[in-house]
């Protein structure tokens, strides 16, 4: 009895392990661009370099067409993971395509980021557990909600 059961786990640690190797060899699509594109966020507004330094550490990976991979990356089934989160993230909102969204689909973006900004719901917690200078805290928040801020403000005197 023992030894059908030895022979069983063996079979399953083996078929697993093939399963494991097989799937490394599943191409993932990535999310890389070297081109700014005009409806870029930084094309639309003026934004100082030191929003842009917030937004590219905290937001760019997963809310623009041009994601820094991590070394883990190449391991499956972790590179989908993290492409599903950056698929979902960009169809939420996209700096790299923000330009082309409508005057009040931009202002309600900008709410919306400064909500999930002031309530800490962004970045990910789970992002910012691998990504730790990807937290917005202190400091960089008030900028960055200030930014939002006059924007929206500029945006409501705009109609």
């Amino acid at each position: 009895m023992k030894s059908v059961k030895r022979v069983l786990i063996k079979k399953v640690l083996i078929a697993s392990l093939v399963v494991f190797v097989g799937i490394q060899f599943i191409p993932v699509k990535r999310n890389q661009s070297d081109k700014m594109l005009p409806a870029d966020i930084t094309q639309v507004y003026n934004v100082p370099e030191n929003i842009q330094t917030i937004f590219k550490t905290s937001c760019y990976n997963c809310h623009s067409n041009n994601t820094i991979y991590p070394w883990y990356n190449k391991v499956q089934p972790v590179a989908w993971l993290l492409q599903f989160h950056i698929d979902e993230g960009k169809s939420e909102l996209n700096f790299s395509e923000f330009g082309s969204y409508s005057k009040r689909k931009r202002k309600s973006k900008l709410k919306a980021m400064a909500h999930q900004i002031k309530d800490g719901d962004m970045p990910l917690f789970s992002y910012t557990l691998m990504h730790r200078n990807a937290r917005i805290s202190g400091n960089k928040k008030a900028l960055l909600l200030n930014w939002i801020n006059q924007k929206n403000t500029a945006a409501n005197s705009d109609k």
